[in-house]
């Protein structure tokens, strides 16, 4: 039995917008589950949901196998943390962490001893007589996270907890949180629209987009085989280029045709689609003045831009074989060639045919 399940949720507000349409997925128990999709796909409102924050127009909520629809949200046991982590600002940092516990009037032994475990658990047990004014924004984050732990819930939920820090300090918090959930062994909803932290913390990934579940897998499964063009857009960065293009046999073989470029593909069962949407990832692309010896493909292009992220370095070139006018190749390694001038002709060579085919129409991908 999943410890978490979501049966065809719905929201719908007054004036007839429907913010989540009929979501379903299940969290096994101790699993990182994260939400992901841009601003308005009602992440934060399935997260508010399971809350008990916002009621829901339709479908059910299971925890532990009970239905909680009708329960209000103190009878959930879950516990929700932030954005903007609201402690108390005229409270200590442990008469924050201690609230839940002061609230259901337990004795101050029991108190004095959960809060300071789960000090001890964030490494924040020195600041527990600061005031929240007197903490960094990533002691603040733990503080709140404290005072979650200390409920003991059935389900951790996070909303966006980490979007008020700084880049360096979001990469630590994320291991921190992933660590700390392992160690807890409790399930934890985490709403992101942070491609990255989703990737990087969820053991599996709900990816919405207009109130609905484009896919929901592994990061590895979501990011190898996406379902949609929406998907492989969406989680990768550079984002894959997609180009549009027809099949054609040759010699028994289906070839990939758009403009001068050209693709035989591995697939055999394609169908009767005539258009279809070729999917390349940026790091299948190499870079170089000339086609790459072995190369299964190339294209030409006028390099329009460099990007030097120290790891990886990107290149765009326009291109009219694109949906979106450009195509993206990312280098790895930071020994990549910087003799590569703006506006001078490349070549983005195809290395091997690890590509993405998806129908032209709806946008599905084809299998």
């Amino acid at each position: 039995m999943p410890h978490l399940e979501l049966k065809n949720i719905e929201k719908r507000y007054a004036n007839e917008n429907d913010a989540v349409k009929g979501i379903s997925f299940a969290a096994e128990r101790g699993e990182f589950i994260v939400l992901v999709g841009p601003s308005g796909c009602g992440k934060s409102t399935t997260l508010r949901m399971i809350a008990g924050l916002e009621e829901a127009t339709g479908g059910d909520i299971f925890i532990s196998g009970k239905r909680v629809n009708d329960l209000p949200p103190k009878d959930r046991n879950v516990a929700m943390v932030f954005q903007n982590y609201a402690l108390y600002p005229h409270l200590t940092v442990f008469e924050n962490i201690a609230f839940p516990l002061s609230i259901r009037k337990e004795n101050k032994a029991t108190i004095d001893s959960e809060v300071r475990k789960a000090a001890e658990l964030l490494s924040i047990t020195h600041l527990l007589l600061r005031k929240p004014k007197e903490l960094s924004g990533g002691e603040r984050q733990r503080v709140a996270v404290g005072r979650a732990i200390v409920r003991k819930p059935e389900v951790f939920l996070f909303d966006e907890p980490l979007s008020n820090l700084d880049a360096a300090l979001r990469t630590e918090m994320r291991a921190e949180l992933k660590s700390l959930q392992r160690r807890l062994g409790t399930t934890m909803i985490y709403v992101t629209h942070d491609q990255t932290e989703a990737m990087t913390m969820g053991d599996k990934i709900v990816v919405l987009n207009k109130g609905m579940i484009e896919q929901f897998g592994s990061p590895q499964e979501i990011y190898s085989k996406p379902r949609s063009t929406f998907v492989a857009r969406f989680l990768g960065s550079p984002a894959m280029n997609l180009i549009r293009g027809l099949i054609v046999e040759a010699n028994g073989k289906n070839i990939f045709s758009s403009e001068t470029f050209q693709l035989e593909l591995p697939l055999t069962n394609i169908g009767h689609r005539k258009e279809i949407l070729l999917g390349i990832r940026p790091e299948i692309f190499s870079v170089g003045k000339q086609a790459s010896g072995g190369s299964f493909a190339e294209i030409k292009g006028t390099l329009t831009l460099t990007e030097r992220l120290g790891s990886a370095t990107n290149y765009y070139m326009n291109s009219t074989l694109s949906l979106d006018g450009r195509l993206t190749a990312s280098a790895q390694g930071s020994s990549v060639p910087d003799d590569y001038m703006i506006g001078e002709e490349i070549v983005f060579s195809v290395l091997h045919p690890e590509v993405h085919l998806f129908d032209a129409e709806t946008g599905l991908r084809i299998e």
